[in-house]
């Protein structure tokens, strides 16, 4: 069985993280969704724990997807797991280049494979910061949301 994880801070997690998860699972069996967290920053869990509870939300009964919060390198989590891959989405070359880094360091480290789907055409444009940001500013986020 082929199991990935798909780590982030997902905050919020957005119709293109949606879509890079959906497009992850066509390719693996199961797929973790990690949501990333820092554990000395006061309040971060109960937003996190809120974070997983809506991720879990969006994938409802699907068997093969499993949510859960985490600190530490990320390689550590994919290993509680048997992850063989870790998924990460790409919108642009500037995310290329800071996702290499990262890919090659967990290489160096594990054995552990990095794959990167890249974002439709269609939802490049949209980001957690951008969403925070209308949202911030009284703007409606629902359509870069998953229902």
């Amino acid at each position: 069985m082929r199991t990935a994880i798909f780590p982030g801070s997902f905050d919020p997690f957005t119709i293109g993280h949606k879509d890079i998860a959906d497009r992850a699972l066509k390719i693996f069996d199961s797929l973790v969704i990690g949501v990333g967290f820092n554990i000395n920053k006061p309040g971060n869990s109960e937003m996190v724990a809120e974070r997983v509870k809506t991720i879990e939300s969006i994938f409802g009964d699907d068997d093969r997807v499993k949510v859960e919060a985490y600190s530490g390198l990320t390689v550590d989590f994919a290993r509680r797991y048997g992850a063989a891959f870790i998924v990460r989405g790409l919108r642009e070359v500037k995310d290329f280049e800071y996702e290499r880094n990262l890919a090659d360091t967990n290489a160096e480290i594990s054995d552990i494979e990095t794959v990167f789907l890249t974002a439709r055409p269609e939802l490049g444009f949209v980001s957690s910061s951008m969403v925070r940001e209308l949202k911030a500013n009284g703007y409606d986020v629902a359509r870069f949301l998953p229902k």
